[in-house]
């Protein structure tokens, strides 16, 4: 039997459908009230529990042969309690209920973990996890309990860690930052980008990665999982050749897009949904350049282009939304 945390997230949801597709058992792991949408109708054992509660993670993983642990709060809003109780306390009771009941522990991390080098330098597994190296509060939650994942390996811990860079694709039902960037491009309402780069994957490559991990990566592993950098301009000129829409005209120098995003993070308040953060831009001006040289080498890992990503990921969201997204600002 298979469990999976954050099994409603976007690749939480695409790793379960992928796990049945295998013909395993999967338990979830889903918060009291959260809305089980994204598996709706898909043939799962739901476990409803908070991820903080170590004696109802305890009895989650009891039987498990394998734990999925994706489970994870992302916010820059002032809620930084809950990202560490959550990212790191949730992520100390999955790894002791997986020692308890000798389970195979697969942790979803992030590339934000790594420390931060010189802009436009060369990220692969050699870069410490380093939570006093990184810039913001989810970035040293992930650091902080990457590490935590890592020690246990060595009282007995069978764990492999997995680092995602930015992830895209179908089966977007709570519409990530990315998502609501393509719902903007179909609604023909993307005005104003930023400059920069990142680097980005299709999220049914991340669960297949997860899964190769599972099944062939040594304890105590850590793997970086991307595809290829891209500039937000390249981006948007791929979605525009996809989906010819109205488009961006104006891109912003990053200085100036600090000072756009900071007054446009305050639409959160009011209940809209906001891209064009102040992190968000601190991470496409650092312009890194992910290896996930590893993962390939020792996983078999291969992700496809990204163009066909983007082009799945608009057809999924035209045949899946008939509404407005609602934005502060109309812009990456």
């Amino acid at each position: 039997m298979i469990v999976v945390t954050g099994a409603t997230g976007h690749l939480g949801n695409v790793l379960v459908r992928r796990l049945l597709q295998l013909n395993e058992k999967v338990r979830v792991l889903v918060a009291p009230s959260e809305d089980v949408k994204p598996i709706e109708g898909l043939n799962v054992e739901i476990f409803r529990a908070d991820v903080r509660d170590s004696k109802a993670v305890e009895r989650l993983c009891e039987g498990a042969e394998t734990v999925f642990h994706l489970a994870a709060v992302i916010s820059i809003f002032g809620k930084k309690r809950l990202v560490y109780d959550v990212n790191v306390n949730g992520t100390k009771n999955v790894v002791e209920a997986c020692l308890k009941n000798n389970a195979r522990l697969v942790y979803v991390s992030s590339v934000h973990a790594f420390a931060e080098l010189t802009k436009g330098s060369l990220i692969d597994e050699s870069v410490p996890i380093d939570p006093s190296r990184v810039t913001g509060c989810y970035a040293r939650s992930k650091a902080i309990a990457t590490n935590l994942v890592l020690d246990a390996t060595k009282r007995g811990l069978d764990a492999v860690v997995i680092c995602p860079t930015g992830i895209i694709g179908p089966y977007d039902w709570r519409i990530s930052e990315m998502g609501n960037l393509f719902l903007l491009h179909l609604k023909g309402r993307l005005k104003v980008a930023v400059e920069g780069g990142f680097d980005f994957v299709d999220v049914r490559d991340v669960a297949e990665a997860l899964v190769l991990a599972w099944k062939k990566a040594k304890s105590g592993e850590i793997f970086i999982v991307g595809d290829t950098h891209v500039t937000v301009k390249a981006l948007i000129q791929m979605l525009q050749k996809i989906e010819p829409k109205r488009s961006v005209k104006i891109f912003l120098p990053i200085w100036l897009a600090y000072v756009v995003s900071t007054f446009a993070s305050f639409g959160h308040l009011s209940g809209k949904k906001v891209i064009f953060t102040p992190y968000a831009v601190y991470t496409l001006s650092r312009n890194y350049v992910y290896s996930h040289t590893k993962a390939s080498k020792e996983l078999g890992y291969t992700p496809r282009p990204i163009e066909d990503s983007l082009k799945d990921s608009l057809e999924w969201f035209k045949s899946s939304y008939r509404f407005e997204p609602k934005v502060a600002i109309s812009a990456v």
